[in-house]
């Protein structure tokens, strides 16, 4: 698995913490003996979260929640003083907080898409930005994102979340390219159908919640193997890491050489 304590004592930044993916991470980051910073808005679940990092053997004062929307970008600077006041320095960023979509384009209300793009997107942009300064100041620093396979290929009823993940994708990988001469390392994530809450909380196209967990994410890899996978790849320093064990895994390779046929076998999934 690589070094297991590659992480020690560094201050890892998590954001949407509260569940699924970030969870996950911020459980193998304890078991490293990482200092973790857990973001997100529900206070009440990131305390749960920090409770079971503590059962994993990290210290209290290692383990800092910071409630945080990351679509309130004025409120961020004073978190980050609020981690450098705890910890005195930021190592790592994963920006993980998102949103997903399950609905048609036709029938998705703009103020939809401004909210997946705000989250998913600009959300990311305002965090990084807020920490960038503080990495390039100290001469190294790590960030990551939470991408999707959807940040790759197109899918239907999820028209904003893929443009989301797409820009994400993007803004990354140019990052990385201006950054590397200053010592920071840049990983983008690009998960499959992991067994997360992500399609209950999505949107449908009035802003409701979809509240259903789609098939492919009931069968989806688990979440703590994904957890595991990613940290496989942060050891590694892979700059992307492809994350899951379905068909849209291969989709990822087949786009590449046969981008027709993962076109035609997405249109057939849309609902009719």
């Amino acid at each position: 698995m690589g070094n297991v304590t590659m992480f020690k004592n560094q201050v890892v930044w998590i954001t949407g913490a509260s569940s699924g993916i970030g969870e996950a991470l911020a459980l193998q980051f304890a078991s490293e003996g990482a200092r973790l910073v857990l973001s997100a808005r529900r206070q009440d679940e990131l305390e749960r979260v920090r409770g079971l990092c503590l059962a994993r053997g990290l210290d209290a004062e290692n383990a800092l929640v910071v409630s945080l929307d990351v679509t309130n970008h004025a409120a961020m600077p004073a978190a980050v003083e609020t981690v450098l006041a705890a910890f005195g320095s930021i190592d790592m960023l994963i920006n993980n907080a998102g949103i997903s979509q399950r609905s048609k384009c036709v029938d998705t209300e703009m103020d939809v898409y401004r909210t997946i793009l705000e989250v998913d997107v600009l959300g990311q942009i305002a965090m990084t930005k807020a920490v960038l300064p503080q990495m390039l100041e100290q001469g190294s620093g790590h960030l990551a994102v939470t991408s999707s396979v959807a940040g790759k290929i197109g899918a239907p009823l999820r028209t904003g979340y893929c443009a989301a993940k797409h820009a994400m994708m993007g803004f990354f990988d140019a990052l990385r390219a201006e950054t590397d001469a200053e010592g920071l390392k840049v990983t983008t994530i690009t998960p499959g159908y992991i067994r997360t809450d992500v399609s209950i909380n999505a949107l449908n196209g009035d802003g409701s919640q979809f509240g259903e967990t789609d098939e492919d994410i009931a069968n989806g890899m688990d979440v703590t193997r994904c957890a595991e996978v990613i940290m496989q790849g942060f050891h590694k320093g892979t700059p992307e890491i492809a994350v899951g064990e379905g068909m849209e895994m291969k989709a990822l390779v087949m786009k590449r050489f046969f981008p027709k046929l993962v076109f035609k076998k997405a249109a057939s999934l849309a609902p009719r």
